[in-house]
């Protein structure tokens, strides 16, 4: 792909580090949706983060965050085109991504008590890859139940059972 700079230079993209293609490609989605927001990427401990902050981030975040799920995961593709890489690509818009693993902790603590109530595995509702992260390792910690991940994607889903002592 070629673009052209400021100045009107031709561009090639694969002359860009990760962290200018990312910040590249959410400005041009947001210009392209129409939004007024600031975009700020960064990269730490093998996660390229970016960042959206503005008024109108809804319609970037999308429905139950299917948009920017889905700007995530082309944003992995686009920015390492080589395949899996050792950096992931995250995507957040005004704090959407803490406040949905808030969301998440919750209910996985809701599932959790139910499960020990119950004596039997509870079952969460499909989740995309790295939500699932999000409940494992949070569980991880409890030490009163464990979890694994059952089905195929995109319905894939985890399962929260007391740990039998």
């Amino acid at each position: 792909m070629s673009d052209e700079d400021h100045a009107g230079r031709a561009v090639d993209d694969e002359d860009l580090a990760p962290t200018e293609l990312l910040e590249e490609l959410l400005e041009e989605i947001a210009e392209r949706l129409g939004l007024e927001v600031e975009v700020e990427v960064e990269e730490s401990d093998g996660v390229l983060t970016g960042r959206l902050t503005g008024e109108d981030v809804g319609l970037f975040i999308g429905r139950h965050g299917q948009t920017i799920d889905a700007v995530q995961h082309l944003a992995q593709r686009i920015v390492f085109p080589e395949g899996p890489a050792s950096v992931r690509v995250v995507i957040d818009a005004n704090g959407y991504r803490e406040r949905r693993a808030d969301v998440l902790r919750a209910e996985a603590d809701d599932a959790a008590e139910e499960a020990l109530r119950l004596g039997e595995p509870v079952e969460l509702d499909p989740l995309p890859p790295f939500e699932r992260r999000i409940v494992h390792e949070y569980l991880r910690e409890r030490g009163d139940v464990e979890t694994h991940s059952e089905g195929n994607e995109p319905d894939r889903f985890l399962v929260i059972s007391p740990v039998d002592h």
